[in-house]
């Protein structure tokens, strides 16, 4: 939740060429005891001052000589193209409202102020931003840490690759159902073994074959999650010659 600290130290900026607006939306805003408000009569420098301090509301006119408020609504849109953009417009007109909405602002308020309406909507609308905000940097620091666990995997699956090729017999991962998945081992390549033969799917591996029954007293062993040691069985290599492993495990 935003707390009610959270609102008062929002950064909120006053865009109008009237001075006495000007000073009556700032009166205002401090006497409610807001502590960081700034504001500018040049609608030329708002995007210069959204860049430098990322305000989490913008008060704007929309009635300004030289440079009106849908221009400047524009030039923020470059500067958020995907984000929140704060702005609460201010207008005289009626007919602006709906055209100021379709152009990016988010709420608006009518001259003459009605004092407690804008008391009222500001105060919404730096907490809908200020919950957007902590979303944003949520979801940042959750790519952040998911980013790092997933470097954190791949370097420990990478150090325990090599430890397994550096092994001098051979080791296999198997899932829940008794499937090879994963095999390591420089015995694979000297009995000619590949994983389809392992997983039993291959009828023939350039004509090599299991020895049916050591095959299935090991498979039935696996089953059965029996523990053992030093079982030996052969298997005839792809030019009829045999070869033997010995599969060792601990539990």
């Amino acid at each position: 939740m935003i707390s009610p600290p959270d609102i008062l130290s929002a950064r909120i900026l006053i865009v109008d060429d009237e001075e006495t607006n000007v000073l009556l939306l700032e009166r205002m805003l401090l006497d409610d005891g807001y502590t960081h408000v700034a504001s500018t009569m040049d609608p030329h420098e708002v995007c210069a001052l959204y860049r430098q301090n990322h305000y989490d509301l913008i008060l704007l006119d929309l009635q300004m000589p030289g440079m009106d408020g849908f221009q400047v609504l524009e030039g923020l849109k470059k500067i958020e193209p995907y984000g929140y953009l704060p702005v609460l417009v201010i207008t005289a007109q009626p007919g602006h409202k709906l055209r100021a909405l379709q152009a990016g602002a988010k709420d608006f308020v009518s001259k003459p102020f009605d004092l407690v309406e804008v008391q009222t909507r500001i105060h919404n609308m730096l907490e809908v931003r200020l919950l957007y905000k902590k979303l944003e940097n949520y979801n940042k620091r959750l790519e952040q840490t998911v980013a790092e666990r997933t470097a954190e995997l791949r370097e420990s699956e990478a150090r325990f690759r090599r430890l397994t090729e550096l092994a001098s017999d051979w080791y296999w991962e198997q899932d829940e159902n008794g499937n090879f998945t994963k095999v390591y081992g420089p015995v694979l390549e000297m009995l000619d073994i590949t994983v389809d033969a392992l997983l039993g799917e291959s009828k023939g591996n350039n004509g090599a074959r299991w020895n049916e029954a050591e095959h299935a007293a090991f498979k039935a062993n696996i089953a059965a999650r029996r523990p053992f040691l030093d079982f030996v069985y052969s298997r005839t290599k792809s030019d009829t010659s045999w070869g033997f492993i010995v599969a060792a495990m601990e539990v």
